[in-house]
């Protein structure tokens, strides 16, 4: 009898065992289970750091593409406007004798604006374009020019630059805006050292139209 008690009660465990059990059971799966949150916290807390260097590095990329595209966009932009834009011919001067002047100097009104300007100043391109008349004899407009020089614009306009002491380039060059072309001077009819500057609208002498007033249109303020 008593073997067979004791059978029975190695075959079904007393109620504290089994409390135990589970209890223990309890404990094991909260242990597991908190070591795989804590393992998760872990690996989450580990990953910020991860996420955020590689979040910095893709700002500091995007960033560094944005300074390059800027770069790129505003060199474009500046060579769209020296492609568009208009300068004087000289950069320190004096104005002397105006459009449409007129007296015994000239055999008709005078045809440009005067700079007044000593023999050798540098005369630029008042606009991009392509050199058409360039040498002595008002690059043949006439003597009373002396060494003048003539540039096609794209928009159809014509600029001359007269009594050059030194020409510097020649018929068929390509010019830019803001480009040496010559040195100022006091040849052919001149009462002194000065650049006479013209827009036309052909090449030819007799087709010019008011210099300064043309300035004032493209937004240069003579």
């Amino acid at each position: 009898m008593s073997k067979r008690v004791t059978f029975q009660h190695s075959r079904r465990p007393s109620m504290s065992r089994v409390s135990g059990a589970v209890v223990a059971a309890g404990l094991g799966a909260s242990m597991v289970f908190g070591a795989g949150a804590a393992f998760a916290s872990g690996t989450t807390d580990t990953a910020k750091p991860a996420v955020t260097a590689g979040a910095s590095t893709a700002d500091s990329v995007a960033k560094q593409a944005s300074v390059q595209s800027k770069a790129a966009s505003d060199k474009e932009a500046a060579a769209k406007k020296a492609a568009t834009s208009w300068q004087t011919p000289v950069s320190h001067y004096v104005l002397s004798a105006t459009y449409g002047t007129g007296g015994d100097r000239w055999a008709s009104k005078h045809s440009g604006q005067d700079f007044a300007v000593p023999v050798g100043t540098k005369v630029e391109a008042a606009h991009a374009g392509t050199v058409v008349k360039a040498g002595p004899n008002g690059g043949g407009d006439g003597p009373a020019y002396g060494n003048a020089i003539v540039i096609k614009h794209s928009n159809g306009k014509y600029s001359q630059y007269a009594h050059l002491s030194k020409i510097q380039v020649k018929v068929g060059d390509k010019v830019k805006t803001g480009q040496q072309i010559a040195l100022s001077g006091n040849t052919g009819n001149s009462s002194g050292p000065h650049l006479h500057f013209e827009i036309r609208t052909t090449p030819n002498y007799g087709s010019a139209i008011n210099p300064v007033s043309y300035l004032n249109s493209v937004h240069v303020s003579v």
